[in-house]
């Protein structure tokens, strides 16, 4: 078992370089699959979940290689089914659906796995597909999937903006028949970055990023070379750690746009932000003052992955925040781990009531989900005293070497 050992109470300063987005890494993985050819994913970070799309993309026959921060797949697919233990390594798998089906017209999967953080149904993504013309069944606990006639556009409204099925439905669309037209569809940044890579591939696609996207079917698509955005929310992660130990931190290929909604917040803190074109400083301030409300919303709202983020920091502001999660049930799970540590916060239902305390101690803990074990290493940043950092595989899913960032800026971690 792994663990990070931390010391806290160290004071970050310098640059860090922000790592390619996860959440526009994978759907893109799963994009290369439609696409003949080659494609080359430039600035791709090295994280467990990319691993393991790649190692769902060999199981279909594809080969991919990694060098470094760019993975080159060829995919020439031979199989169908994705076995169940490797749908069970992430949440995202469920995405791959609507990829083999635009490509070989069949696919059969079991059910995704990933952080446990409430019911993500995938129903919407599956209501969307059968619109399309896929012919959808379970049994024994896997989903078998045909497209008998091919793919065909359609209108579809989702009932809420779902980032996983906005994407599902994006790759199943852009090789079917005719027009489909996603309503209500999800905003996202990264879904923008997936149809600009499926866009340069040959696709047809206007509006991703909008709440109302067309897609137009075409042929075939053909792999090409694509950089993959920088990942606002690992971004948001090391401006929460300058935030709680009083640092000032620039980052270097940061998307200040997509994070403005997060940036806002630490402005009220009363950390001083400065946006640029590709990057972004910050000078935290002592105290931190206490946010009144935040609530997580789709985007462009404040988004549900930087709620545990922005938790620790809140923990040392003066005042009272409170902070509602309307997106996923188990999103507070990493608060017993931060009332370990010295904070005061209660849960009522779907809301965090956090009272500032005038600073955290370490403690051992455990990581229970990627971003709450991120918010667990933020709070040891701050605390006073040594943490130790269990639960290091739910960490590894969506942060490329975090020690090694961390050290270059001052932290006193290590793994072990």
């Amino acid at each position: 078992m792994q663990k990070f050992v931390i010391q806290g109470g160290r004071r970050l300063t310098g640059e860090i370089r922000v790592q390619g987005a996860k959440n526009s890494a994978l759907p893109i993985l799963a994009a290369a699959l439609l696409c003949k050819g080659e494609s080359c994913l430039e600035n791709c970070p090295r994280l467990s979940d990319v691993f393991a799309a790649c190692r769902i993309l060999t199981g279909l026959g594809c080969r991919c290689r990694i060098d470094g921060e760019t993975v080159t797949v060829r995919a020439d697919p031979t199989e169908t089914a994705i076995p169940e233990a490797l749908m069970q390594e992430m949440r995202s798998s469920i995405i791959f659906l609507g990829a083999a089906l635009g490509r070989m017209g069949a696919c059969t999967l079991g059910y995704p796995g990933g952080c446990e953080l409430g019911p993500r149904p995938i129903d919407l993504h599956l209501a969307g597909l059968r619109r399309m013309g896929a012919r959808i069944t379970e049994e024994n606990g896997c989903l078998h999937c045909t497209a008998p006639g091919g793919l065909h556009g359609a209108r579809i409204h989702l009932q809420f903006p779902s980032v996983g099925a906005t994407e599902n439905l994006l790759l199943a669309a852009v090789t079917a028949k005719g027009e489909t037209i996603l309503t209500n569809a999800a905003r996202e940044p990264e879904i923008a970055d997936l149809a600009a890579y499926l866009n340069r591939c040959g696709a047809c696609i206007e509006g991703a990023g909008c709440s109302t996207v067309r897609v137009q079917g075409v042929g075939e698509l053909t792999g090409c070379t694509y950089r993959i955005m920088p990942d606002r929310i690992a971004a948001a992660t090391w401006l929460a750690a300058a935030a709680v130990t009083g640092g000032e931190l620039c980052l270097r290929d940061a998307d200040a746009q997509s994070l403005e909604s997060f940036l806002d917040v630490l402005d009220q803190m009363h950390c001083r932000c400065i946006r640029m074109d590709d990057r972004i400083c910050i000078a935290a301030a002592r105290p931190l003052r206490a946010v009144r409300y935040l609530k997580t919303m789709p985007y462009p709202g404040f988004p549900t992955d930087a709620q545990a983020i922005v938790t620790a920091p809140l923990c040392i502001a003066d005042g009272t925040s409170v902070v509602e999660e309307s997106i996923f049930e188990n999103r507070f799970r990493h608060t017993d781990a931060l009332v370990k540590m010295g904070a005061d916060i209660r849960i009522a239902g779907r809301a965090a009531v956090i009272r500032g305390v005038p600073g955290l101690h370490g403690a051992q803990v455990c990581a229970t989900d990627l971003r709450g074990g991120a918010a667990m290493l933020i709070a040891a940043l701050g605390a006073q005293g040594e943490t130790v950092l269990t639960g290091l595989q739910h960490i590894d899913r969506g942060y490329d070497s975090p020690e090694h960032v961390l050290r270059s800026v001052g932290a006193g971690i290590r793994r072990e």
